[in-house]
């Protein structure tokens, strides 16, 4: 994917993740494309080891591994911070 669609794909993720997590009114966009961009790489980490595709494109189980991978992350946050 280039990285338009990494930007687009990341920050819809992040804020999806984002109202899940309850995190919402505390972060921006560009938090939101942060948090969605390392969830995805994190989800799709997770999903390779358990046998299942990772992030493969901008596709529905993608994008379900990239909000998963998400709200991980955000709640691993909230925990440490």
């Amino acid at each position: 994917m280039n990285i338009l669609i990494w930007i687009i794909f990341g920050g819809l993720a992040g804020w999806i993740a984002s109202m899940f997590a309850g995190t919402d009114a505390e972060q921006g966009i560009l938090a939101n494309i942060v948090v969605g961009i390392i969830g995805a790489m994190l989800g799709g980490y997770i999903a390779t080891k358990m046998g299942a595709e990772g992030v493969t494109g901008f596709n529905l189980q993608s994008f379900v591994v990239a909000v998963l991978g998400a709200i991980l992350f955000l709640v691993i946050l909230k925990i440490v911070f």
